[in-house]
């Protein structure tokens, strides 16, 4: 676990940061980018959480925020670190454990009959922004692996949290008794 004893270093002073091996590299680097999107998820999450949101989405959400922590080890490490290091990272079982909560949620909402526009609620709201920076993550882990190896479960991962916040912004919209707001092609 780490101990943060001091929160500034001035370390990064230079527009250099250091990734969980410290090596240093550029702070925008692609994979500082793909991890500092992540974290980025994670913060709207926890608005989305801290707005109130149902029962089992709090539940589900929580646990997704610390797998996200998992997926940021994941990727503030290069795959050749890993190897030195013992460090969380996101396996099969999370991805699957994302399919299972989006199966639960949609026999719950029903099958999607129209686009729909990101609002009702404002929990709802607040997981549709969490579900398109999920997407900006998701984008960047694969610019990221077209560069370089990231861990195998990264972008499918991303893939199925994405199509979750999406499922789990209807659900909260139909638990709260708040119609979604239906795209209107001829508008």
């Amino acid at each position: 676990m780490p101990r943060l004893t001091k929160i500034y270093t001035r370390q990064g002073d230079d527009g250099g940061t250091a990734l969980g091996s410290r090596t240093r590299v550029p702070k925008e680097s692609l994979r500082v980018e793909a991890y500092g999107t992540v974290d980025e998820l994670n913060s709207v999450i926890g608005m989305a959480l801290a707005h109130g949101l149902a029962a089992r989405l709090a539940e589900a959400l929580t646990a997704v925020q610390n797998e996200l922590f998992h997926l940021g080890s994941d990727l503030c490490f290069t795959e050749e670190d890993k190897q030195h290091y013992q460090i969380p990272h996101i396996e099969p079982r999370h991805v699957a454990s994302l399919e299972t909560l989006i199966d639960e949620l949609s026999e719950v909402v029903g099958p999607l009959e129209n686009f729909i526009l990101p609002g009702g609620s404002v929990g709802a709201a607040n997981l549709h922004v969490a579900r398109t920076v999920c997407r900006r993550a998701e984008r960047l882990a694969v610019a990221l692996s077209r560069q370089e190896a990231i861990g195998s479960q990264v972008i499918p991962y991303l893939n199925r949290l994405s199509d979750a916040l999406f499922v789990m912004a209807r659900y909260e919209n139909h638990r709260r008794g708040q119609a979604e707001p239906l795209w209107d092609s001829h508008a």
